[in-house]
C-alpha cells in the first residue's frame, strides 16, 4: 500500500486511506501532497476509522467527499459480468481486460465486504433463483447459469438461500453498498420497494437483516435494481445539500406503534428537530418516551426516515444507532453548517 502512496496511484482510491502521524491528517491514495516517510504513516479502511483515531481530513484531496465514479478498471470487470450475467468471469478474463484479479478482490472486500468472485456468484444465483421461480427446471438453470454440475449448483444455492432450488418460492431482495461522506450504507430493495438503509458498521445490521428474512421470507443477493439506483442518486443529492425530501417507494412494516412513530418522523421538516417527549405527546402517549426511543432505534431506513431529527428535551443529542457523531453531522448538513459534497 505504501508503494501506491509513493507512486500516487489513484487506482487505489476507495481501497484504503492513509494517515500521517506527523501532521495529524489523513488522505486518499494519489493525494498531491508531499509523500510522507513510511514510518510516519498508518492505513485505515474507512474515513471514520481515521477520524476516530484523531486524524483530520486533508484539504487537498478531501477524503470525506464521495468519489464520483467507480474506478475504470473496476468498471471493466463489472461490464464483463453485465455482458454475460449467466457466465463465470475467470481470472484469465480479467487479466485479458487489463484488470488485476488480486487488486479487484481487495477493492471488492473493502467496498462491498465480499470478493469479486462472491459478488458474481451471488449475482448468478439471483438470476438462477428468478429463472426457477419462472418455471425453469433445476438442471436447465444450473447449466445456463454456468455451473459444471447440478450438485454444485444445488450446494451453492442451499448455502445462499437456505433452501433447495426445487423449493425456491420466496422473494429475492437485492443488497447493495452505497458510499457516503459519513461512511458506507447498506441498502436492501427489490424492483418495487426499499426495505432497509443502514450504516454498514451499525451493530443492529445483522438483526435488521434477520427481521427482514423473518417478516418477508426473503433471500439476499448482491446487485443493482432501479430502486437502489434511485436511492443512491437521491442520497447523493441529499449529501450535496440539494435534496430536502426523499421520494422513494418504501416498505416499512412494523408494529402499529412503530409505524405511527415512523410516519411522524417523515413529517419532521428538514433541518428541524423534535424531542422524544413531544413526539410521544403527539402520539397520545405522553409517558411513552422510552417506547418512542426504541421505535427510533428499530427504524430500518436511516436518513430517509429521519430518526436523526429526534433529540432530548434539552436539545442534546441522544440515542442514534449510527453513532452520535453521524447524527451531529446530519443535523449540521441540514442546517447549512456543514458541506459534505
Amino acid at each position: 500500500m505504501y508503494a501506491a502512496i509513493a507512486e500516487r496511484d489513484r487506482s487505489f482510491v476507495g481501497v484504503f486511506y492513509v494517515a500521517v502521524k506527523t501532521t495529524g491528517i489523513f488522505c486518499r491514495p494519489g493525494c498531491p501532497a508531499r509523500v510522507p516517510k513510511r514510518e510516519n504513516v498508518e492505513f485505515f479502511a474507512e474515513p471514520r476509522e481515521a477520524m476516530l483515531a484523531g486524524y483530520r481530513p486533508c484539504l487537498r484531496c478531501k477524503p470525506l467527499e464521495r468519489v464520483a465514479e467507480t474506478p475504470g478498471w473496476v468498471g471493466r470487470a463489472l461490464a464483463l459480468v453485465e455482458s454475460s450475467p449467466d457466465a463465470r468471469v475467470t481470472e484469465y478474463d480479467l487479466r485479458k481486460s487489463g484488470v488485476s484479479p488480486e487488486r479487484l478482490r481487495r477493492w471488492f472486500q473493502q467496498n462491498h465486504g465480499m470478493t469479486f468472485q462472491a459478488y458474481q456468484r451471488g449475482s448468478r444465483l439471483g438470476q438462477a433463483f428468478r429463472k426457477i421461480q419462472d418455471g425453469s427446471s433445476v438442471i436447465e438453470t444450473a447449466t445456463l447459469s454456468g455451473w459444471d454440475s447440478t450438485s454444485g449448483f444445488r450446494e451453492a444455492f442451499q448455502q445462499a438461500f437456505g433452501t433447495s432450488p426445487s423449493r425456491a418460492d420466496g422473494p429475492v431482495f437485492t443488497v447493495q453498498r452505497i458510499e457516503s461522506p459519513l461512511g458506507p450504507l447498506v441498502a436492501v430493495a427489490d424492483d418495487a420497494c426499499l426495505y432497509l438503509l443502514e450504516f454498514s458498521d451499525r451493530r443492529m445490521m445483522q438483526t435488521q437483516m434477520k427481521t427482514l428474512q423473518s417478516r418477508y421470507g426473503c433471500s439476499f443477493v448482491p446487485g443493482p435494481t432501479s430502486v437502489l439506483k434511485e436511492t443512491s442518486d437521491q442520497l447523493s443529492r441529499y449529501f450535496a445539500g440539494s435534496l430536502r425530501s426523499f421520494d422513494l417507494p418504501l416498505d416499512h412494516k412494523g408494529t402499529e406503534f412503530q409505524e405511527a412513530v415512523w410516519r411522524r418522523l417523515v413529517q419532521i421538516p428538514y433541518g428541524e428537530t423534535v424531542s422524544y417527549g413531544s413526539l410521544a405527546k403527539e402520539l397520545g402517549r405522553p409517558d411513552a418516551q422510552r417506547a418512542v426511543g426504541k421505535a427510533n432505534g428499530d427504524n430500518r431506513l436511516a436518513i430517509v426516515v429521519p430518526c436523526h431529527r429526534v433529540v432530548a428535551s434539552d436539545g442534546s443529542l441522544h440515542g442514534y444507532g449510527g453513532g452520535l457523531w453521524r447524527k451531529q453531522r446530519l443535523l449540521e448538513l441540514e442546517r447549512g453548517q456543514l458541506t459534505l459534497l
